[in-house]
This record gives C-alpha cells, sequence and structure tokens, in this order.
C-alpha cells in the first residue's frame, strides 16, 4: 500500500520547508517536492495537505497502558488503555510500565497488552518492574526479561517516595548494571527508569552511584523531574536525560521546561503524560486526600503551550517527544524522526497547531479529525 502526502511543511522535527512525502507499507520511502507517483488508485491514497505541519508520531516513554492507581482502595485502579485513546492525541509509540501496584497489576498483564498494542498498528514496548523492589518480574530476572521478552526495554523502579521500597544506592546500582549488561546482549537499552518522588534524598543516591562507579549516568532515567528542581540541574549537569510529566496543568509544565531550556541542553530534555496513572493527592502526614488521572492528551498540549507561549521553536518544541526520546531509547534508526526509511509514524497538524491526521506504521489511523482505526472489540 502506498500513501502520498503532499505539500506538507515538514518537520522532521528539522524544518524542511513544503515537502511531498511517500510512504510504502509502514516505512517512509521519499521525501521530496512535487512527487509524481501513479499507481492502482485500489493501492494508492493521496493525503493534500496545503496549509498543514507534518511532523513526527510521538513517542510517550511513560503510559500506564494497562492502568495505574490502587493508593485508595481497589476501586482506585485505573483501566487499561486502548489504541486509540493513544492514536486520536497523535501518539503512534508507547512505553508501557507498572506503578505503586505490583499485586493487581503484573509484568505478565503489561507484556500482554503491549503485544495487544502492536497487533493493533502502534509500536508499544514495556519496562519489566514496578515502584518495588525486588523487582516484580516475569521470568524471575530483571537481566532476562530484558534479555529475553522481545518487549521489554528495561526495568522501572520507585525512588525519593513514601511508596518505594527505599532501595539502597548499593541495590541501585546492582540494579542498573543487570539491566545494562542485559541491554548489551539484546542490543537494547537496558535503562533503569525511575519514579522519582519529592522525598529527601532527591537523585543523591543516583549521583553518588556515577560518581563511585564506572555506570555512565545515562542508564538512569529519572522522571517527574520538575518535582525535584535542583537534584534534576544537578543530575543534568553531569550529562544526565530529564523526562517532565506533562501533568494536569500544561502550561505550567511548558514554562518549566522553558526554564530547563536555558541551562540544559535541548537532547537531553523529554516529556513524557503518564497517562491512566494515578496522580493521588497527599496531606502533610502523607494520607490520601484526593485523586487524579493522568491523560494523553495533555503530552502534546504542553508542546503546544511551548511553541505558542514560550516562544520555543517548533523543531526544539517537538524534540522532546519525538528524536529525543527515540535517541534515548535507542530507538534512532526507526523512530522519532521524518527520514527515508524510517516507520512511517506521522502526524498532521493545521495551522493552529490542532490534530487532523495520524499515520502509524503507514495506517492512517486518523483522518480530519475522526479516528478511522478501530479496537479490537470496537467492530461488534
Amino acid at each position: 500500500m502506498f500513501t502520498l502526502i503532499r505539500n506538507a511543511h515538514v518537520y522532521a522535527p528539522k524544518d524542511l520547508g513544503v515537502k511531498d512525502v511517500l510512504v510504502c507499507n509502514d516505512k517512509i520511502i521519499k521525501i521530496a517536492q512535487n512527487i509524481v507517483f501513479d499507481w492502482d488508485e485500489d493501492d494508492f491514497t493521496v493525503i493534500e495537505a496545503d496549509g498543514k505541519i507534518l511532523v513526527p508520531g510521538f513517542i510517550d516513554q511513560h503510559v500506564h497502558i494497562i492502568g495505574g492507581g490502587g493508593e485508595d482502595g481497589f476501586a482506585s485502579l485505573i483501566r487499561e488503555i486502548q489504541m486509540t485513546d493513544c492514536v486520536r492525541y497523535g501518539v503512534t509509540t508507547v512505553i508501557g510500565l507498572l506503578g505503586t501496584d505490583n499485586n493487581a497489576k503484573s509484568v505478565e498483564t503489561l507484556v500482554a497488552r503491549t503485544k495487544a498494542l502492536k497487533e493493533q498498528g502502534m509500536s508499544a514496548w514495556c519496562l519489566t518492574g514496578s515502584y518495588a523492589y525486588p523487582s516484580t518480574t516475569l521470568t524471575g530476572s530483571v537481566a532476562r526479561d530484558i534479555a529475553f521478552i522481545e518487549e521489554v526495554i528495561g526495568v522501572k523502579i520507585a525512588i525519593s517516595d513514601h511508596r518505594s521500597s527505599n532501595i539502597s544506592k548499593e541495590e541501585l546500582a546492582r540494579l542498573a548494571t543487570q539491566a545494562r549488561t542485559a541491554g548489551f546482549l539484546a542490543k537494547k537499552p537496558g535503562v533503569v527508569h525511575m519514579h522519582t518522588g519529592r522525598g529527601k534524598k532527591g537523585y543523591s543516591d543516583v549521583l553518588e552511584i556515577v560518581e563511585e562507579t564506572d555506570i555512565p549516568i545515562t542508564q538512569f532515567r529519572p522522571t517527574h523531574v520538575a518535582g525535584q528542581k535542583e537534584s534534576a540541574l544537578k543530575f543534568a549537569a553531569a550529562g544526565g536525560y530529564l523526562d517532565f510529566t506533562s501533568g494536569t496543568r500544561t502550561a505550567e509544565t511548558a514554562a518549566k521546561i522553558a526554564e530547563a531550556l536555558e541551562t540544559v541542553p535541548l537532547k537531553q530534555i523529554t516529556l513524557s503524560s503518564d497517562s491512566n496513572g494515578s496522580f493521588p493527592k497527599w496531606s502533610a502526614d502523607m494520607k490520601i486526600i484526593g485523586m487524579g488521572v493522568g491523560r494523553m492528551e495533555t503530552l502534546f498540549d504542553t508542546v503546544r503551550h511551548l511553541i505558542k507561549d514560550q516562544n520555543v521553536p517548533v523543531p526544539d518544541a517537538l524534540s522532546i517527544i519525538t528524536c529525543n526520546v527515540a535517541d534515548a531509547l535507542m530507538l534512532e534508526g526507526r523512530k522519532g524522526r521524518i527520514a527515508k526509511d524510517l516507520d512511517a509514524d506521522i502526524v498532521l497538524l493545521d495551522q493552529d497547531l490542532n490534530i487532523t491526521d495520524v499515520l502509524a506504521l503507514g495506517r492512517v489511523m486518523v483522518r480530519n479529525g475522526e479516528i478511522t482505526a478501530k479496537n479490537y472489540y470496537d467492530y461488534e
């Protein structure tokens, strides 16, 4: 199947100007002005994109694809995500993970949901582990999960949070080494993706590990970094990645990212949504007093605020949910850019930066603002 997108202003995320983009099956095969291409109309789709902006599909690296929650009883467990929940907001690649709960939720279910999203046309990977230590796994070992389960690319853990297992510095270093060496074998990033709360220790253990051992700082990937501003800036100064969470106040998040960009290199900043995860509200004595839910629409809404309110250039703003994430997760040869031979994950925007069309692996998922793809049970 061929799809020709005509006369779009392409941000790859680098500004390429107005171009045509030709897709064959799941790959981009040509980017040029005025592509002339004739094919049997049954196997050829043309999307006229005059006045529209074409960008890479978004990568959301922190998604509770089987739902998070559980801090306020079984009723507070959040539902699993659907493929259409993602593509409607331009997200064509997700990294799934567990949260606080590893009792009602499991790595087995997480891997199964990852496979299901792939079957429905998205790209998806996941992380073994959860907040807890020793890490919850499928095979009985973090290293074996990463080495032998195709979808697993790293491990999740929680630090500086009253819900964490208070993993020691030595245990965290060993976990990072296990993930790293398994990643070598499987050609995966083997990252230690760290939910980082607002606790007293901040990133101190990680910074000491990097100083005292030979484990590179890029093996550690803290998220929710806005809650640990001072530690986060030290971490970035040492060469680490900072993953912001879009949250519920996207304009405020955009302002914090713009502030970080004044001192932190752009390539070290990423953004994720924490979609379908719980956003509990705690009293001063750590009792739950309310609950919110992460939503995927906040991902690009934050980027929109970066462009419109913070005057961040379009290529820079897009990078934090496209090429920066792809590079950090060893997906640069497949994802995160509009380029020949890369996966045909494409989002079209109107001049007000509203999503109008989405292609995931070359399949049209959203057309003229309407979802054209279906979840498995939507056909009934």
